[in-house]
Order: C-alpha cells, then structure tokens, then sequence
C-alpha cells in the first residue's frame, strides 16, 4: 500500500480562441480575470484554423488563438468549477447562440499538460460538475510529448513551444511557493 501524499498545485492554462482574437482576448480577459485571478503569460497568436474547420459555422474563420497562464496555483480538482465557468463566459459572449470566443481550460503540472471537456471518450476520466480531463501531452525526456488521442493543435511545435515556457514558470512557482512554506 502507498502513502498517501499531498496534492500538488497545478498552473491553471487557457486556450483562447476565436476570429479576431486580439479583440475577442481584451473583451474576455478581464472577465476570465474576475473568476481565476491575474494572467501572468500570453503566447504568441496561434494558428488553429489550419487544424480543423468544425468551428468555422459557429465562430467564422480565420480562428486563431493564445495561451494563458494565470498567476495563482490551483488544485487540480478546481479545473471541473473552471470549465463549466468558462461555459457560462462563452454563453455569456455569444451572439444570437452562437460563440465568438472558445475558451478551453486546462492545466500544467511538471509532469503533464491537462484539458478539460465536457466530452466523454476512453481516453478521459471523469472529474466532477459533469466534466471530464484528459493528458493531452506529457513530460518525458526533457519536452511535453503528444500521445495518440492529442489534438493535431498540440501536436503542433509552436504550440508545445508555449507550453514549455508556461511550464518553466509554473516550476518557478513551485520553488517560490517552498521557499515561502519553508520560511514561516
């Protein structure tokens, strides 16, 4: 029998996107804001319309998107409450029922980046509030790894590339957040 052990934060990551995503990203960041505390990282503006066209009747074309980090560490339990929230933000910014921003929470852990959806597949367990997460890349060998399910967005280079420097802030993180607990 294991030891049971104390959870490990994790850093909360956004995947935003949409047409026209520098606008749609100053009309929702401050919202996204309100709920989950200072963005702390923007990625470069990604290429998502390459990948698929499945969004493209909903939210137009041209879907480009960004990376968020936010400062404040989270549970990983919390990313259930985080994505039904950013479901009530997109319904929230929709027009006439139809989304003009996509907003997908997910975290990073040193080990594994993480997404949430409300979507059921073998490759997800559920984790509450109707939700289900999913390893979508994992640390092995020095980089984030994409595994046979990955999203082609996260296969993807520029993608990865991003996360790797989320990743090396939420480290960061970690070692403040010791340091600190050590300190008192």
């Amino acid at each position: 029998m294991g030891d049971m052990r104390k959870t490990e934060l994790v850093n909360l990551v956004m995947f935003v996107f949409g047409s026209y995503i520098d606008y749609r990203l100053q009309e929702v960041q401050p919202v996204l804001e309100e709920y989950f505390g200072p963005v702390d990282y923007i990625s470069k503006t990604l290429d998502f319309d390459k990948y698929t066209s499945y969004y493209n009747d909903e939210m137009g074309y041209r879907l480009l998107g960004k990376l968020l980090s936010f400062t404040r560490l989270i549970h990983p339990l919390q990313l259930s409450v985080a994505k039904r929230i950013t479901n009530s933000i997109e319904t929230k910014f929709a027009l006439e029922g139809k989304r003009r921003v996509n907003l997908d929470p997910g975290y990073i852990h040193h080990a594994q980046f993480v997404l949430a959806s409300t979507k059921h597949w073998a490759n997800r367990v559920y984790i509450g509030n109707g939700i289900y997460a999913e390893i979508t890349l994992m640390f092995v060998n020095g980089q984030l790894t994409p595994l046979q399910y990955t999203y082609p967005n996260y296969k993807d280079r520029e993608y990865i590339d991003e996360l790797m420097k989320i990743r090396e802030q939420y480290l960061e993180k970690r070692k403040k957040r010791q340091f600190d607990n050590n300190s008192n």
